[in-house]
């Protein structure tokens, strides 16, 4: 069932702020790679107001979890919805093309569940730049609480941009450059589940989030950049994948589930049928995997404790 359209009107903050990245990026032009910018940033501050009661029941669903389990609390893997517009404002005036940003990963880390129904303060800034040349990382923070609980969720966001010939060229860099090999899901790992996702589910996940970006709704802009049709949102993925280890592993509980960090590692093209994955224990905790099977190549890589 399609998420309804009456919720992008509740977007307004986030869509003002991807039409605001968007322009900045069209006056900022292809960028010029590396260069200096000063890390960490200034911190940012925003308050939230209470989100709608339906738009975050909706949410639940969509992403496969159960509103009832959530009893007055928030999700904590809806931080995109409000982190977007502070988040969005730390890559101003970075010496990179905005437009060729790429999610790499989240971690995300649960101190204390956010309350539903209640205004909440955000705090962001730009970590720090790893550029080798080939590719920078932007790690931004995302700190968000309430004036009781002000460290309650903290978001760790790694951005991606790969440079091109001409700009790995001015940093020095020569010669092709070394193809990673592709993440997969190991051949023993256990199914806990599967995911039927719709052509649309880019687009249902945007109007619950207010993340327009046309590659995950449009197909011509998706196909303009490579991709063979729309591709599904990594914070989808990550949400899912969170819905999906409480419901199996937690009997629901959302409280068990301390904190996850995972790497988006190849595009998810909509329409799809996948499966999460349980790997193996290490010491930064349990291994999951989202793709088609083991063996197979992986969309989301991730640990969680």
């Amino acid at each position: 069932m399609a998420v309804s359209t009456k919720h992008v009107l509740q977007q307004g903050p986030v869509i003002k702020t991807l039409a605001g990245v968007a322009w900045a990026a069209l006056r900022q032009g292809k960028g010029t790679g590396a260069g200096s910018f000063a890390t960490p940033s200034e911190e940012l501050i925003g308050l939230v107001d209470p989100l709608p009661a339906g738009l975050v029941k909706d949410y639940i669903r969509h992403v496969g979890g159960d509103p009832s389990s959530y009893k007055g609390l928030l999700p904590a893997h809806l931080f995109p919805q409000w982190s977007f517009p502070l988040a969005s404002q730390t890559l101003r005036g970075v010496p990179y093309p905005l437009f060729k940003v790429l999610n790499g990963g989240c971690r995300l880390q649960i101190h204390e569940h956010l309350p539903a129904g209640t205004p909440l303060r955000a705090r962001a800034r730009l970590e720090g730049i790893d550029d080798n040349g080939r590719r920078a990382v932007l790690h931004q923070r995302v700190v968000t609480g309430t004036d009781q609980t002000p460290n309650a969720l903290t978001a760790d966001l790694y951005a991606i941009v790969v440079h091109d010939k001409k700009t790995r060229e001015q940093n020095g860099v020569t010669g092709a450059s070394k193809k990673k090999a592709k993440a997969r899901i190991p051949h023993d790992a256990e199914e806990l589940a599967r995911w039927k996702l719709r052509a649309d589910a880019g687009l249902d996940f945007a109007k619950l989030t207010g993340d327009f970006n046309p590659v995950h709704w449009v197909r011509p802009y998706a196909k303009a950049f490579g991709f063979r049709n729309t591709i599904l949102h990594g914070f989808s993925t990550m949400a899912r994948t969170i819905e999906t280890i409480q419901r199996t592993l937690f009997a629901g509980s959302i409280h068990a589930l301390k904190s996850i960090d995972v790497q988006f590692t190849e595009p998810l093209v909509l329409p799809h049928e996948v499966g999460v994955y349980l790997g193996e224990t290490r010491e930064d905790g349990r291994t999951v995997y989202v793709g088609d099977a083991p063996g197979g190549p992986a969309y989301l890589v991730g640990t969680f404790q």
